[in-house]
């Protein structure tokens, strides 16, 4: 019961600490699960984002959900996805009032201005922390521009574009036997 603790409040204080949504967490999650408790290795947490992204649903709750379950099973998942669930709820419960009653006040707008400032630069860090635990090679440096590119220029969506680096990585992986 310990573990079903530790998992929901883990995700209950990422979940309340951390703003812009999934993206933005995703350095937090990294330390929390792969760093401070060593409930999954770096390589194993790049994995679960790409799962996550890969899936339907939010980022976090998709990450929260598969950590869950590798480190608590049913149970496991079902607290730690809880505990991601749980805050947002209360903050845009109580965010969507105080909107309403004060988001023409030049105030609300001006933190709100400075809240997209701080997430921007969070997606930046999750961006630059993911691509240091990224095994990098030639295949890298060719492919992750290609698919920003795509991504940028022809709005290609998310899901095509991780296909088509699946589809890479199995043919890189099967020419160069890297997998093995």
């Amino acid at each position: 019961m310990k573990k079903y603790g530790e998992l929901f409040l883990t995700f209950l204080k990422i979940s309340a600490f951390t703003f812009g949504g999934g993206y933005a967490m995703i350095s937090v999650i990294e330390h929390e699960v792969a760093e401070k408790r060593d409930w999954l290795t770096k390589e194993e947490f790049l994995d679960v984002v790409a799962v996550a992204e890969s899936t339907p649903g939010p980022l976090a709750i998709n990450s929260a959900t598969f950590v869950g379950t590798k480190t608590g099973g049913f149970l496991g998942a079902f607290f730690a996805t809880l505990g991601v669930v749980v805050p947002p709820f209360v903050i845009i419960s109580i965010l969507s009032r105080i909107y309403g009653a004060y988001g023409s006040n030049p105030y609300v707008e001006y933190a709100f201005f400075g809240v997209r400032a701080a997430v921007l630069a969070l997606l930046v860090k999750a961006v630059l922390s993911l691509s240091k635990s990224c095994k990098k090679d030639g295949y890298f440096y060719v492919l992750m521009p290609i698919a920003l590119a795509v991504s940028f220029i022809l709005n290609v969506p998310v899901l095509a574009i991780l296909a088509f680096g699946a589809f890479c990585g199995i043919l890189w992986g099967r020419s160069h036997n890297a997998l093995s």
